[in-house]
């Protein structure tokens, strides 16, 4: 019943982390859109596994088959069938959690609401799942591109280790130079160095990434239920590990006295625009022109390689270790994830618009 997501720009997904496959199919796209296996596969290789030192080593190549949907590069208005088969699992890490519960993981509620867990790798519940939301994406950001809007995600924080430049400071050019994806180099180095030790530690970190979305015309996002900030809340809260959600001023807003945190207005050529934008660049759940950015925290990964207590399905006390390949911190790889899900919703509120 929720493995959709989006009422006009609607995708569905399907599998396990060590099931033969993942898939995700796209209806309500628009037909025209110019889109090859290519495009999509440059996003998906963002987020496989497998990229450097800081990430699992898993080996999956993640390669994208196009089943339906596009013709002869363009999409057709028909539903787009996206398919990736899995092909490196090994299951056999998963053996010793067939009964017991992770610390920390889907685990125990899975097993309590369908009586029947997929322990391997977490079955549906793995970020496995999110490489369709990546592809899905990629088709997203196409559509956004052709009307002028632009999302750029970036590691901002990892641990206690954090940006201090507003984002407006940064060239985020630099995002993709560094396999922590953070475009100031001296925080870059910082981020590795902590993600690094972790790993030597057996123990993981946890991180922020900040999304910037630039060049969004005013009047997205519909009112009261379907607020743009609350469909990026729900698709940010969506993201496994990921703790918490604010944008614009978030949290730091409620330090403040209307005085200073009120955007005022002015004229700026022809158009209307606000002196300061601790809005975020949404108003009343509804896109006002300017920059939308927000923050997405995630906790430290909850699989480590130390000893933990928990019990199992027969109630049982059982001693739980971590196995297999797993990344010391999920950030890097979710910069995507992050921009490939605030892409998918803003795609479905300007079609929504436009109806």
């Amino acid at each position: 019943m929720s493995n959709s997501f989006g009422k006009i720009f609607k995708i569905s997904t399907y599998g396990e982390s060590h099931g033969k496959a993942i898939g995700v199919i796209i209806d309500g796209c628009p037909s025209g859109i110019k889109i090859e296996e290519i495009d999509i596969q440059k996003e998906l290789d963002r987020r496989k596994p497998g990229q450097s030192k800081i990430t699992t080593q898993r080996k999956e190549s993640d390669s994208v088959q196009i089943l339906s949907g596009v013709f002869n590069g363009k999409t057709t208005g028909s539903p787009i069938s996206l398919f990736i088969k899995n092909k490196d699992q090994k299951s056999s890490d998963y053996d010793h959690i067939s009964k017991a519960f992770r610390p920390s993981h889907a685990d125990y509620t899975y097993h309590k609401k369908y009586k029947n867990r997929d322990h391997r790798g977490g079955g549906r519940s793995s970020a496995r799942e999110t490489a369709n939301w990546v592809a899905a994406g990629a088709i997203a950001k196409k559509i956004l591109k052709d009307i002028g809007i632009n999302i750029k995600a970036y590691v901002s924080k990892v641990g206690k280790a954090e940006i201090e430049k507003a984002y407006t400071q940064l060239d985020l050019k630099n995002i993709e130079t560094n396999i922590v994806r953070c475009p100031d180099k001296k925080y870059a180095e910082k981020f590795i160095s902590i993600i690094d030790q972790a790993r030597k530690n057996r123990d993981t970190v946890g991180g922020i990434i900040s999304c910037i979305i630039t060049g969004c015309p005013v009047g997205i996002g519909e009112p009261i239920f379907d607020k743009l900030h609350a469909k990026l809340g729900k698709a940010m809260l969506s993201i496994n590990a990921v703790k918490g959600f604010e944008y614009g001023s978030g949290f730091k807003g409620s330090e403040m006295y209307g005085s200073e945190h009120n955007d005022q207005f002015e004229i700026k050529g022809d158009k209307i625009k606000t002196k300061s934008n601790y809005s975020g660049g949404i108003q009343g759940g509804i896109s006002n022109g300017e920059d939308i950015y927000f923050n997405v925290a995630f906790k430290p990964v909850s699989t480590i390689m130390k000893d933990q207590s928990s019990v199992d399905s027969e109630n049982n006390k059982v001693t739980v270790k971590g196995k297999g390949r797993h990344d010391p911190c999920v950030v890097p790889r979710a910069v995507p994830i992050v921009e490939s899900m605030a892409a998918n919703v803003l795609v479905d509120l300007y079609l929504q618009s436009k109806k």
